[in-house]
Order: C-alpha cells, then sequence, then structure tokens
C-alpha cells in the first residue's frame, strides 16, 4: 500500500459520488449526505478500508504510521515516557486483573516486553499562539486533554489522527498529549492499556488531576473507559472529565445495531478482514495441534501435509461467553490446552451449534472478548467516574451500545452485568459507587467517529460540543473560570459543500421554527452554559444543523431494552456475515495461506524465544520471536497520501488562525498629501461612509470579543438519591428533614450582619451572597463603591439590615436628610461630588435676597408658583411646581417616608446646576 495505490482505488468512487450526489440528490435530502463534502468523505474512507482489507495487516499499519507533516501555525513536541512509569502501570494492572485475569491473559511479563531500542513515546499537540502566550505570562499550562486515537485498536497513528487532535488544542486552548501505543495483533491486550496508563502516571508528575481530561475515539474511547475504571479501583486519581467519541464498548457485539443494516457507516457490517500474513490470522487450535504433532514426529518438511484451513465446526458448545471462559469448556487433553487461545464461540445458525475456531478480533483472544477491561459495557458498575461525554452518530453500527453505555453510567442499578457475572465482589461494587453524570448526544444520520471528516459542516458543530464540555469539565474541577476561544466572528460555518448553501440555512430555520420550549435549544457557541443534569443526564438529540432537541426516553431506545443476559453474547447475524467473507477470503488467498503456515512450522522447528511459564497469545509477537531476528522499528517514511488528507482535514483551521491573525492587526492609517488629496469626497462624505462600513461588520461579527469564558453553573446538582422513581412519603420526608436543618435567620447581633462576614456563596467576582436563605444585594465585604451599591435602607433607621455596606455605629441616631446625602456619607468621592440639596436651598435662597429676585418656590405641597411679567406687573398663568424633595427635619418632614418598594430616581434626588 502506498499513496499511488490508495489513490487509483479510491478515485473511481470519488468520480461516482460526485456525480450521484448531483444526479440522485432525492434521497440525500434530510440526511448528512446532502453536503457534498460529507458524502465524498464517508464513501472515501469507505473505499479505503474495503480496498485495505485486499492487503495485509502489515500493509495498512505502515500506511497508516507513517510521517505527516504538521502546519507551521502548530507547535508540536516529543516526549518519551520513563520506564518507572511502564513498571508502574504494570503493577496497577496486574492489580486489576487479578491471578484469574492473569491467567486468561497469558502470564505477567509477555506484555510488558517491547520491542529492542522502542521506548514509549508520546507527542505534544498545541496551537504556537497559545503556547507562546502561556510562556509570556509565565503559565504552567492548566488545560490538558490526553487523547487515545482509534483504529479498531490495530491500526492509525499519532500522525494520522493530528489534524483532528489540533483542532480540540484550539477550540480550548489546550496541550494535547497523544501516546504513540503498541497496537494489535502484535501487541494485544493489554500492551495499549499498559502504555496509555504510563502515559497518564507520567502526565500526573507534573499536571494536577483537574488540569486534565480524557478523550479518545471509536477504539481510543473504550481504552479510556478501561483506564477510568482502573484509576477508580486502584485509587489512582480521577482526571476533570472524559469525552468518548462514538466508543467501541463491546466486542462481542452483542447488541442489535450490530445486527441491522447501516447504509450511513462506513465501518464494515461483516467486520474486518485481511490477506493471510505472519502478523494474522494466528494459527487456530487444530492448525497449531497439526503442526506440533509434524514437528513431534519429526516429519520432513518437504512431506508435510497441512489440513484445509477450517474456520468451523459443528459441534454442541456454550454460547454464552460466561460460561466459554469457565475450564469445564477446555479439553485438558488438548495438545493445545496450554495455549492461552483454549474458548471457542459457538453460536445457533440454522438449527446447528457452529463453533467458531478461529480468533475473531485482533485485539484479543475469543476467551477474553467478554472481560470487563475488553468490553467495559461488563463491568459490574461504570458509576464513581468524572463527569462523561459520550457523542454517538446516529448512522453507526455500534450506536446501541453507546446508548446503552451512557444510561449504565448514569444509573447503574438499573443496568446491571448478566447474572453470571454478579459476583460479591460486583454487588459491593454495584452499591459502592455512586453513578456518573453523563451528557449524552445522538447525532442524527452521523457515522462512526463523525470528526474524522473535520472539513464538514456537522464535524464542526460537534468540535464546538466538544470544547464546550471539556471547558466546562475543566472550570468545575478547578473551580474557576476557564476562557476558551469563541470564534465567531472570525470562524463562520460554512455550507461545506452542501449542495445549495441557500437550502441548508432555509432547512436550519426550518428545524428550528419546529422547535418549542427552552431546553430545545442550538448548539450554538463552544462554552455555551450546558443546561443542568437531571438524574445524573443530559440527553439530547442533535441534527445536520446543530439543533437540539430532547432524546426520547429510555424505553423507547432498543439499545436500553436488551435483556441482561444477551449482553456478552454473540448474535447470530453478525456471525453469519464474518463466516460468508472469511470463507471468501480463504477460497481467494488460501495458497498464501499455507505457505505462510510451512514458514511458521519452520520456525516452530527451530524454536522461539518465549517467556518463562508463560503462554502468550497465538498472534502475539512475543510469543514467535526467532532467536537473532532484528525486531527494530523501521524509520518512518512521509506520506503524501496522509498529507494530503491532514490538509484538507486541516483547511478550516488554518482559514480560522489567519482571519484571527488579521482580526487582531492595528488599522493602517495612511495620511494623504495635498495632491494625492486633490479631488477627494469631502471628509464628511467619508466619515459617513465609514459608519456605514462599521454597522455592517459589526451586523456581520456576531462576537466583538474571541474569547469566552466558562464557569460551573452548579448544572450537577448535589446527589440526594432522588429520581423520578422515589416514592413521594420519601420526597416528603426529605423536605421535612431538609426545613429542620435549615440555617435559622440572623439575629441583629449576629457577627453574619458584619461587613468583614463572607458567605461561603461569596464569590471573587462579588456574587450575591445569601444569609438566611435571602438573597442581599451584593458582597458583604465590599465597599460601596458606587450609588448603584446603595439601597434606600443603607443608611437609614434599619441597622438590622444585612444589605448595610459600612458598619453602623451606635452612636449614630441620626438618618441623613436624603438618599443623597446618605451616598455622599458612605464614600469620600460621593461627599465631594453630590451637593446637599438644603444646603443648595439656603444657598439660593441667600443669593435671591441679596439680588432682589425672588426665585418661585413651593412652600406646601398644594403651592404653586406665579409668574410675573418684569415689565408691566402683570400676572400670568400660574404654573405648577414640581414634587418637593422629601426631608427628615425640613419643611416636608410631616410627610411619610416612601415605602421600600418606592424608589427614588436620580432626577428627584439630586440638585440640578443650572
Amino acid at each position: 500500500m502506498n499513496t499511488a495505490t490508495v489513490s487509483m482505488a479510491v478515485t473511481p468512487t470519488v468520480l461516482s459520488t460526485f456525480l450521484s450526489h448531483y444526479l440522485n440528490r432525492k434521497p440525500l435530502r434530510q440526511r448528512p449526505t446532502a453536503h457534498l463534502s460529507y458524502d465524498e468523505g464517508l464513501h472515501l474512507i469507505r473505499s479505503f478500508l474495503d480496498f485495505a482489507s485486499h492487503h495485509t495487516v502489515e500493509d495498512i499499519q505502515a500506511f497508516t504510521s507513517q510521517w505527516v507533516p504538521h502546519p507551521q501555525w502548530v507547535k508540536v513536541d516529543q516526549v518519551e515516557i520513563p520506564e518507572s512509569k511502564l513498571t508502574e502501570a504494570a503493577g496497577f494492572l496486574q492489580e486489576q486483573l487479578g491471578p484469574d485475569g492473569i491467567r486468561k491473559v497469558g502470564g505477567r511479563n509477555w506484555w510488558q516486553w517491547r520491542k529492542p531500542g522502542s521506548s514509549l513515546k508520546a507527542e505534544w499537540i498545541e496551537m504556537k499562539a497559545d503556547y507562546h502566550e502561556r510562556k509570556k505570562s509565565g503559565d504552567p499550562g492548566k488545560r490538558v486533554m490526553l487523547y487515545v486515537h482509534g483504529g479498531a485498536y490495530y491500526f492509525g497513528s499519532v500522525d494520522e489522527h493530528r489534524y483532528q487532535m489540533q483542532r480540540h488544542a484550539r477550540k480550548l486552548k489546550a496541550r494535547v498529549l497523544a501516546p504513540e501505543y503498541r497496537l494489535a495483533p502484535q501487541f494485544p491486550f493489554p500492551c495499549g492499556l499498559q502504555d496509555c496508563l504510563a502515559t497518564y502516571l507520567h502526565l500526573l508528575t507534573t499536571q494536577d488531576p483537574t488540569t486534565i481530561i480524557l478523550a479518545g475515539d471509536s477504539a481510543g474511547g473504550g481504552m479510556v473507559l478501561s483506564l477510568l475504571v482502573i484509576m477508580r479501583d486502584r485509587g489512582i486519581p480521577l482526571p476533570a472529565g472524559a469525552i468518548l467519541i462514538s466508543p467501541w464498548v463491546d466486542l462481542t457485539h452483542s447488541f442489535p445495531s450490530v445486527s441491522g443494516d447501516c447504509p450511513l457507516d462506513y465501518i464494515p457490517k461483516h467486520g474486518f478482514h485481511h490477506k493471510p500474513s505472519r502478523a494474522w490470522p494466528p494459527l487456530n487450535a487444530d492448525e497449531y495441534a497439526i503442526l506440533t504433532e509434524q514437528i513431534a514426529k519429526n516429519a520432513k518438511l518437504g512431506q508435510t501435509k497441512l489440513m484445509k484451513p477450517a474456520s468451523v465446526e459443528m459441534k454442541r458448545l456454550p454460547q454464552d461467553l460466561g460460561q466459554l471462559n469457565s475450564t469445564g469448556a477446555i479439553d485438558g487433553d488438548s495438545p493445545v490446552a496450554g495455549l492461552a487461545e483454549t474458548a471457542f464461540i459457538s453460536i445457533n445458525l440454522d438449527g446447528k451449534e457452529v463453533k467458531l475456531k478461529d480468533q475473531i478480533q485482533m485485539y484479543t483472544t475469543n476467551e477474553l472478548l467478554s472481560h470487563p477491561l475488553v468490553s467495559p459495557v461488563m463491568q459490574p458498575t461504570l458509576g464513581g467516574l468524572p463527569p462523561l461525554f459520550i457523542m454517538t452518530g446516529g448512522g453507526e453500527i455500534l450506536r446501541d451500545e453507546q446508548i446503552y453505555l451512557a444510561h449504565k453510567c448514569a444509573d447503574p442499578a438499573k443496568y446491571p452485568p448478566p447474572e453470571s457475572s454478579m459476583h460479591e465482589s460486583a454487588q459491593e461494587q454495584l452499591s459502592r459507587f455512586k453513578p456518573t453524570d453523563v451528557q449524552f448526544q445522538l447525532w442524527d444520520d452521523l457515522c462512526h467517529v463523525a470528526p474524522t471528516l473535520s472539513f464538514t459542516r456537522p464535524a464542526k458543530f460537534m468540535y464546538r460540543s466538544v470544547a464546550q464540555f471539556g471547558a466546562w469539565a475543566l472550570a468545575r474541577a478547578q473551580k474557576t473560570e476557564i476562557e476558551i476561544l469563541d470564534d465567531d466572528s472570525i470562524s463562520v460555518i460554512s455550507s461545506s459543500g452542501s449542495s445549495s448553501g441557500a437550502d441548508d440555512t432555509n432547512q436550519a430555520l426550518k428545524e428550528k421554527a419546529k422547535l418549542d420550549g427552552a431546553t430545545k435549544a442550538e448548539v450554538g457557541r463552544a462554552g455555551d452554559p450546558l443546561p443542568p443534569f437531571r438524574n445524573h443526564m443530559i440527553r439530547q438529540r442533535v441534527s445536520r444543523h446543530g439543533v437540539i432537541t430532547p432524546l426520547e426516553p429510555a424505553s423507547e431506545l432498543p439499545g436500553c431494552n436488551i435483556d441482561r443476559n444477551d449482553i456478552g453474547v454473540v448474535k447470530e447475524t453478525p456471525v453469519r456475515r464474518w463466516l460468508e467473507v472469511r470463507g471468501q477470503w480463504d477460497k481467494r488467498f488460501g495458497s498464501i495461506r499455507a505457505k505462510i503456515h510451512k514458514r511458521r512450522l519452520k520456525e516452530m522447528a527451530a524454536g522461539y524465544v518465549g517467556f518463562d511459564g508463560e503462554t502468550p497469545p497465538p498472534a502475539a509477537l512475543a510469543s514467535r520471536r526467532k532467536p537473532g531476528e532484528d525486531l527494530r522499528e523501521k524509520k518512518k517514511t512521509k506520506s503524501m497520501g496522509l498529507a494530503l488528507w491532514s490538509l484538507w482535514g486541516s483547511k478550516h483551521d488554518e482559514a480560522t488562525v489567519l482571519r484571527e491573525h488579521e482580526a487582531g492587526k492595528a488599522p493602517e492609517i495612511k495620511v494623504a498629501t495635498t495632491g494625492e488629496g486633490e479631488g477627494a469626497r469631502s471628509p464628511s462624505d467619508l466619515a459617513k461612509q465609514e459608519k456605514e462600513v462599521g454597522r455592517r461588520d459589526l451586523a456581520a461579527s456576531r462576537s466583538r470579543s474571541r474569547t469566552k469564558v466558562v464557569r460551573d453553573e452548579r448544572q450537577i446538582a448535589d446527589d440526594d438519591g432522588v429520581n423520578e422513581n422515589t416514592p413521594v412519603a420519601v420526597l416528603m420526608a426529605k423536605r421535612d428533614e431538609n426545613a429542620n436543618h435549615a440555617e435559622p435567620p440572623p439575629s441583629p447581633g449576629s457577627a453574619m450582619l458584619t461587613p468583614n462576614y463572607v458567605p461561603p456563596e461569596t464569590g471573587v467576582t462579588g456574587k450575591r451572597p445569601k444569609v438566611g436563605g435571602i438573597a442581599v444585594p451584593f458582597s458583604l465585604n465590599k465597599e460601596a463603591e458606587t450609588a448603584s451599591m446603595i439601597t434606600l435602607t443603607s443608611a437609614l433607621d434599619q441597622p438590622g439590615r444585612v444589605a448595610s455596606p459600612r458598619p453602623l455605629s451606635p452612636e449614630a441616631n441620626v438618618a441623613p436628610a436624603t438618599s443623597a446625602a446618605a451616598v455622599a456619607a458612605t464614600t469620600e468621592n460621593a461627599k465631594d461630588e453630590v451637593v446637599d440639596p438644603e444646603s443648595l436651598k439656603q444657598g439660593e435662597s441667600e443669593a435671591s435676597k441679596t439680588d432682589g429676585a425672588e426665585t418661585p418656590r413651593a412652600t406646601s405641597p398644594g403651592a404653586t408658583s406665579i409668574v410675573t411679567n418684569e415689565s408691566n406687573g402683570t400676572a400670568l398663568t400660574p404654573l405648577p411646581t414640581p414634587t418637593p424633595l422629601i426631608t427628615v427635619e425640613g419643611a416636608l418632614a410631616n410627610l411619610e417616608r416612601p415605602p421600600l418598594e418606592t424608589f427614588v430616581t436620580a432626577q428627584e434626588d439630586l440638585p440640578t446646576v443650572k
């Protein structure tokens, strides 16, 4: 596989998709495939996977692990994980597996082996602008995302996924650390899990766990979930949160969507098959027995007769993998009884029990497919984890297991594992860990890991949702505010190559018009506050236009209604599809497989370098090392194909970075000379034009600021054990209990009324504190700086008011005459700026007596002023005087003071200087 062969293979698909997109547009409407870029990307990946299936596993691994150059505006650094962290991670894994798990894995040491000279490396990815800003301010970095890439556990690399990680880094203004973990089938479970755990342990040496969030897509999402379970059970500090994008969490394929047709997904419904090679497929039990027998009889290699590859055998065997893992299903006298792969999968096909003898998944043996660290849906409980964000494509083949996963995390008691797995320790875990808070989004008709198509419109909304949750999780864990990129003013979600941008806009407006209620809001911008969690869940259905509607109840979702005892049990339809394609591959590549078996027979006769007392899986490279073999990794070569794909995926980020750079530039000003200005328009005409342009630019830009502050709005309520199934009697009892423990109102002499007391709810920005359950206007520990911080009763005759901004001395028994005077008495600045109306009145009266002219003034509430014509002395029409001011010791002292609900405006209260 190389760029040329891959290009020739996918080019016909690209052209046919382009033509059919316009010739057959009606079936594409109302779906993400209405966008040409999405339609092209979906078919391109599907065509690539089909082409790769006709090549070996080593070929696709080499192709997807090639070096891909990164953009110049991205900073990339490589780091090596210390050996001590790998050893520490191995110890935690051994504790988590236990004696039985170590026996099934095949030992304690083989999975810690690495190729000579091959250390565990990870890659730091960060925007250069964010890096320079962080270094300038001396910030060590309080936003780190540990990202585990996907690829069905056997292909993919950090280079291939970098274009996705750099967008997560840009959106969240974070640093992304991505481990280059070992891949199956050469390094099966738990090799990759050890590498990712060691990377997290290394990260903890420089970062506080509250500054870290985990993220992963597909197989990487399943790996992240297993990591969280190990951290929870082993007492390792948990991160602030985790983001799971289309996680693969059931390797037994026991959920309904795997058996259905998924035309909107690119994952092959028959599973992954490849041309036979040394790495895959491994010998099944019968083939290994034949080769072992040949060697035992010292047969000549030329006379060796190999049996025809057989994948199935008719025999009655248990279908439940829980029973399959028991020792009773294995014949101890078998010549392969010491192998790790000793179990078979059986299924009923056409009324007959069919025993599958070949290994199905590359990640692990058939015996371990239902292990809780391989298929996290088999965990006794997924409670006790940090907040999770799970994104699922509505058109993907793994949809139902992800829906089940989200509900199992939020309500572990309602979704327990099969009865065969409910042992005593599982019951203890189920009762010990509280439910996990989950935001779950089901995106209509989208494919598996839709952010892979980062150049499409739906993917851009998904990246914003990821940044929104990540910022909230970090802000909540750190108890602070997180400032992230709000690039609406410079980054516009385009039509992404759809057939008509106007049609997309009209469709989005139609969807919005159908929505009613505040809960049905658009995804909008990254950083928008999350809605509150209800019963530990935020359940959302999202359209391709980013319009959110409530998800249907769990009772209407097939993934939530599967029988608990059917989880982890292989189903007929997936097995039938797998067998059909496997039969085709055996016929097509039968001769190649026979040659590989003969080569392996020679190697077995020469002997392998093994591990004392351990039996690695047949596919593991550790089980078939030849003495003196050079296993060092080859130097990576540049891939033009992946570079072009990455360039396509980075196009939106590059355009956004350029617009951000232009937006931050100061406007250029040029002073024209007299000669250059001859015949130019008048300055007033130019000023008018500038105003029009400014208004137009302001209308086009939805945000003046390019950053957004995200904080925890207490979306997660305190866990009091109340849900929709709680009886009314229990709710009333809890209400009475809360009423009995309610905080009593403060007494007049309480210290809570002093300005030095700061309630716990008071924040650094002056949020309204609560005293006795009553919110006061402002912080008690903050001096009044302006008149807007003074209430009408701040300095009057109610010393018990909690809103008093300054301590009231006991000797002060005379209140100021007016509220304006109260302001002056409160702050020194106000004394200089506010004039007492009474003193002003007296000054005006003396001035009028001196000048001999009487200023009209009201002497009583009902008095009127007579305006006299000075020329002839005749009286004109009497004019009503304005409402007199309220005083305490003045002429209007007999009037009642306004009630507390009445407010005096500045025009009525403050004097007017003429």
